[in-house]
């Protein structure tokens, strides 16, 4: 299915609703954009798998170009909003994209990029353009409505958050399939999930990150309506799901986070009773926010582990979490191995690294020495995350291989003291990290955001310090607590811990920055 299907059947309704602005965009509206679009394209000359950059915040126009891509058989490249003029230049010369769109809200950064991207012979701006771009609107008034003559199934290629160094393009093979082929090996959202063309489907994160992008294309594949955040706020988010009775959303559990530390008064002031299917992923989880969260919501969320890569997929429902607590569940594809650094087998319940046997392919674009790194001796392929699994095959995330601290010989995952740390009623986000020490390598420190700022201070940090000696073992305790007005954490959940341990290593020579 595509939009073009939902548009020759009922033109007028909502494909998607900017939520802030209200404005409504139409499946016969999003169905000429994106033909529009391909017109364009071809007639720059792109064919099936040329490569097209968007870097744009959340906009009306953002799903009508992606469409336009995919269904030229073209991939696209959603980059981040908020990366520099530099990271955006090796993104669009990485990924070789011959067309660049970015929107007048980043004309600050696309004048930067003036000079740079010498690939991207075409470059268009949404909304009034600035000199070195054309104005896209223009651009495709002029393109006919109706779709091009071979429409294919494009692709997303999108490049990881670089989190742990820099980001690393993904991508999967294009192969000239009719437009409306099924690529997944199994249909998450219709038989995981219940989404049907009467769905309405609440998106709360920045539309370039993976989750969300290919939730709400996979939204407008089944027909259904997608409420897009221009930006999360926590009690906005609730008022959405009341007003427009929301049935689906998919959020990063620092959305939960927030939204449970709103007052109890705020909390209750809205009807959230036509949700149905509340996903979460992209960080764990942790326990007791998970809990807090069925219990005011119900038993409708639903959690899954995979990656960009989509080399593998766990899920699980909240029966069965309930029962396994901590858990992201079983794979539905791919074969899940926990694996020493040895390449052997462990049993349930040590936790190694997680490796998926018999997934799809992937590859990272021009880099095969980290395509190399990501599979062992027998093809299976790794994201680089720490794990272990029950006796009944349930997969818990321990952390990042890249994050584990190593103080006197002693592996610590810091995710376990996050965890924790993040339930104290004066925390509203942290990032525990190794720095270095002279007597054990490296100690733990906690680098915390207090939910007020004025409580930073030796009085908070003892109160933390006192907290984790009463919950942890000594050695996982953190030794010192440093205070940050913001972490860095990008709106798609995933926290930049390299930034945070550049701080503290500078020319420290270590395996881990």
């Amino acid at each position: 299915m595509h939009p073009g299907i939902h548009a020759a059947k009922n033109p007028d309704k909502a494909a998607y609703i900017m939520a802030s602005s209200g404005q409504v965009i139409s499946y016969g509206e999003l169905n000429e954009a994106s033909n529009r679009g391909a017109q364009l394209f071809r007639g720059l000359g792109l064919g099936l798998g040329d490569n097209i950059a968007i870097y744009m915040e959340n906009n009306p126009a953002f799903l009508q170009i992606c469409w336009a891509a995919h269904r030229a058989g073209f991939y696209y490249t959603c980059i981040s909003s908020y990366l520099t003029a530099e990271e955006v230049d090796f993104i669009v010369g990485d990924c070789q994209a011959k067309v660049f769109i970015t929107s007048e809200a980043k004309a600050d950064v696309a004048a930067e990029l003036a000079d740079m991207m010498p690939n991207a012979k075409t470059r268009l701006m949404v909304g009034e353009a600035i000199a070195g771009y054309q104005s896209y609107d223009g651009a495709i008034a002029a393109q006919p409505h109706g779709p091009i003559a071979d429409e294919y199934e494009g692709a997303d290629m999108l490049y990881s958050s670089g989190t742990t160094g820099r980001p690393k393009g993904i991508k999967k093979p294009i192969t000239g399939e009719p437009l409306g082929t099924q690529h997944s090996p199994v249909d998450i959202q219709g038989k995981l999930y219940g989404v049907t063309d009467a769905s309405i489907y609440l998106s709360p994160a920045p539309l370039y990150h993976s989750a969300p992008l290919r939730f709400n294309m996979g939204i407008l594949k089944k027909g259904g309506t997608t409420i897009i955040m221009e930006r999360f706020d926590p009690e906005d988010a609730l008022a959405l799901i009341e007003r427009y009775k929301a049935t689906h959303s998919q959020w990063v559990p620092t959305m939960f986070v927030r939204m449970l530390k709103l007052p109890s008064e705020v909390r209750g002031k809205y009807g959230l009773s036509s949700m149905q299917c509340a996903v979460h992923a992209a960080a764990p989880c942790p326990v007791e926010v998970k809990q807090q969260m069925i219990d005011w919501w119900g038993p409708v969320l639903h959690e899954y582990y995979a990656g960009t890569e989509g080399n593998g997929f766990c899920a699980i429902n909240s029966e069965d979490w309930l029962s396994h607590r901590g858990s992201v569940g079983r794979a539905l594809f791919g074969i899940v191995h926990i694996l020493d650094e040895d390449g052997a087998e462990q049993p349930a319940g040590t936790p190694r690294a997680i490796y998926f046997a018999d997934g799809p392919v992937f590859t990272y674009h021009n880099d095969p020495e980290r395509t190399a790194a990501s599979r062992n001796d027998r093809g299976w392929s790794t994201l680089g995350d720490v794990g272990y699994q029950d006796e009944e095959g349930y997969l818990y995330l321990t952390d990042r291989q890249s994050f584990m601290i190593i103080s006197g010989g002693v592996n610590i995952y810091p995710q376990e003291i996050e965890n924790l740390l993040v339930g104290h009623p004066k925390i509203m986000d942290v990032a525990v990290v190794g720095v270095p020490d002279p007597e054990f390598g490296e100690a733990v420190k906690a680098v915390v955001q207090p939910i007020d700022s004025n409580q930073a201070g030796p009085a908070l940090e003892e109160e933390i310090l006192a907290f984790s000696r009463e919950h942890l073992s000594q050695i996982k305790c953190p030794r010192s607590v440093d205070f940050e007005a913001q972490l860095p954490r990008h709106d798609n959940g995933k926290l930049y811990k390299r930034l945070i341990k550049d701080r503290y290593w500078g020319r420290h020579d270590t395996r881990i920055v």
